[in-house]
């Protein structure tokens, strides 16, 4: 299907964007990279443009000529960015959505996925695909939930007004892996984790422990990003795991894969967020996609790639957000 096709993938330096890039060279796919931070080791035959794709002057640019758009950029953040910097969350992720999509429109790409999040959904055990019109988004994930849920209604409006544009909607679990963000400040749980881990005598978590959150790999992530747009799937699609593990069974599997003793400290006075959250995969499995990577598998390749570039990292996310101050 993309062998020979011009595809875009926004956001291509980040961890889900690493896997997704790779798999589509796999596929004899030409692949241009447009991301706002410098795009390191990414492959020779890759092209890469370093935008700021808040503009959409560069969001046209970055789609001329394109068969395939792959909408994956965004910014991840920390319950304490959430708090705090709400505004360098939503406003940039709004401003990429309304322009991505609407420069893909304009290209008249084959078609649009558009990578949505785990964040808009309200707080259940189990969050299914078509129960996130019935309520709000958690509090917790207010702003950036509100903000991914503007670029799904979106693309409901362009099916309306332009039902030949093609687009897909993925929605990711708690995503983790190489090339994964380990700022300090503004880390998710499985980096954050593994930076503390190396960094301090005791690995102290916030919280009992007890919260249930769905992880999945970002290769699987990428995996469920071609098979949406493969198979044409318009519905939007959860890619989690499909169960649910616990913190503190997540803090073992991470003591496990390092490479040495390290005592657990649990600040219980700490916030932890949401009690449970476990993505429905009923669709995607029943639609034929299935999993690769499993957690213990996943956090110990990205254990050794956190090893092996603890040299650059710093200075990678440093820069980036720079970028955005």
């Amino acid at each position: 299907m993309f062998r020979g096709k011009k595809v875009l993938v926004t956001g291509g330096t980040g961890l889900i964007g690493r896997e997704l890039v790779n798999l589509l060279l796999k596929e004899e796919a030409a692949v241009t990279v447009a991301a706002i931070d410098e795009g390191r080791d990414l492959p020779d035959s890759v092209k890469f443009l370093r935008l700021d794709l808040r503009e959409f002057s560069s969001c046209v640019s970055a789609c001329e000529g394109i068969d395939y758009v792959f909408n994956l950029v965004g910014i991840k953040a920390s319950p304490k960015m959430c708090a705090e910097q709400p505004s360098d969350i939503m406003v940039p992720m709004i401003q990429f959505n309304t322009n991505m999509a609407e420069a893909a429109r304009q290209a008249n790409v084959k078609w649009y996925l558009y990578t949505s999040s785990v964040g808009v959904y309200y707080p259940k055990e189990i969050l299914r695909e078509d129960d996130v019109w019935e309520t709000f988004p958690s509090k917790n994930d207010w702003y950036g939930g509100w903000a991914k849920r503007i670029g799904e209604l979106q693309l409901e409006a362009y099916n309306v007004k332009y039902p030949g544009f093609g687009y897909s909607i993925v929605r990711p679990a708690n995503v983790y892996g190489a090339y994964d963000n380990f700022d300090p400040a503004n880390a998710m749980v499985i980096p954050s984790l593994i930076r503390k881990a190396f960094e301090n005598d005791t690995l102290k978590v916030w919280g009992d422990g007890s919260p249930v959150r769905d992880f999945i790999h970002a290769r699987d992530v990428a995996r469920g990003m071609l098979f949406a747009v493969k198979n044409k799937v318009k519905q939007p699609l959860n890619l989690g795991s499909g169960h649910g593990v616990s913190i503190s069974e997540l803090v073992k599997v991470i003591c496990e894969c390092l490479p040495q003793d390290t005592e657990v400290v649990w600040e219980k006075d700490k916030p932890t967020g949401d009690k449970k959250r476990i993505l429905d995969m009923s669709r995607a499995f029943g639609l034929g996609f299935e999993n690769s990577v499993s957690l213990k598998e996943g956090v110990l390749e990205t254990v050794d790639w956190f090893v092996q570039n603890r040299d650059v990292i710093d200075q990678r996310y440093n820069a980036f957000k720079g970028d955005y101050k």
